[in-house]
Order: structure tokens, then C-alpha cells, then sequence
């Protein structure tokens, strides 16, 4: 009798330990290097106080593709921020892995190649979304694309890549 007891404990905390450890790695998040930058997927994203539907709304985004940095992840919620430095809870499903930036400061000349004497391509004002390309490794230029016009940006003029980053 006290055998079909010890197995029953036994059973019941080896489930207990199985089920606790899959809670913990769906919390967890993807796994996916953190910090990190995405995009918004949708053209109407709400952005939460917190990692779930039953937070309230404190933000919504209607910019299509605008960059954002994942910060934390809880399950499937991501703890993003934006380029102003606002700070809030998105569903992955809302968020896109194709890598935009978001011009900053004043207004800066696109380059047609990653030199600053180099010819202009266009001129870019702040808050205008453009595909990142590639940021090469040497040097501290990226590939662009803004509407038809493709050329190079000094990182230090948009946001939505890190400063020693690489992008290929």
C-alpha cells in the first residue's frame, strides 16, 4: 500500500515539474536576442500598459512599418519602444521582422554612396520611414531605400539600428 502511495507522489510531482517547466518557457517569450528591432505590421497597432488584452489601451500607432525596439517579452506580448522613447506592451502578431528606420533630428541628405562628399540622392524629413538595406561593417553608414530613391544615411541620423550593428 505505502509503494502505490510513494508512486503516486512520484508521478504527481513529475507532472508537477513537467508542467511547471512548459509554463516557464512559453513566459519566457521566443528567445530571440533582447534588446531588438522590428517594425509594426499593420497600419492600426494599439500599444497596452500591459502583456495582455485585459490592459488598457494607451497608445495607438497608425504608422504602418514605423520601427520599434523590443525591449522585454512575456508569453506572446512584447514590451516595445518607440523612437520618442514611449514605452508599452504589442502582440507579436502585430510586429514584423523586416528592418525600417525613422529619420531624426533635422533634415538629412540620402547619399548615393557612404562617403558625406558623395553626390545627393534625396533629402529626408524627420519622422520619414525608409527601408533599412544593409549596414556593412566598416564604417558607420547604412543602405536605404525611401520611396524610389536608394542611397546612404550616417546612422547617426535615424533610428532603428544600433550604433555597431551589422545588417546584411
Amino acid at each position: 500500500m505505502s509503494l502505490t502511495r510513494s508512486g503516486f507522489l512520484v508521478l504527481a510531482c513529475a507532472f508537477f515539474l513537467a508542467t511547471t517547466a512548459s509554463a516557464l518557457a512559453v513566459a519566457e517569450g521566443s528567445g530571440l536576442p533582447l534588446p531588438r528591432f522590428v517594425s509594426l505590421r499593420a497600419k492600426e497597432v494599439n500599444m497596452r500598459a500591459g502583456p495582455g488584452v485585459q490592459y488598457p489601451v494607451e497608445w495607438v500607432y497608425h504608422r504602418q512599418k514605423l520601427p520599434v525596439e523590443i525591449i522585454a517579452e512575456y508569453n506572446t506580448w512584447r514590451k516595445v519602444r518607440d523612437w520618442q522613447g514611449t514605452q508599452g506592451w504589442i502582440h507579436q502578431s502585430m510586429l514584423g521582422g523586416r528592418r525600417f528606420i525613422i529619420v531624426t533630428g533635422t533634415k538629412r541628405t540620402v547619399r548615393r554612396q557612404a562617403a558625406a562628399k558623395s553626390a545627393p540622392v534625396a533629402q529626408a524629413e524627420t519622422g520619414v520611414i525608409g527601408k533599412l538595406v544593409r549596414c556593412p561593417e566598416s564604417g558607420n553608414w547604412c543602405e536605404i531605400e525611401i520611396g524610389n530613391h536608394k542611397g546612404w544615411l550616417r546612422k547617426v541620423d535615424f533610428w532603428g539600428v544600433y550604433r555597431d550593428e551589422v545588417v546584411e
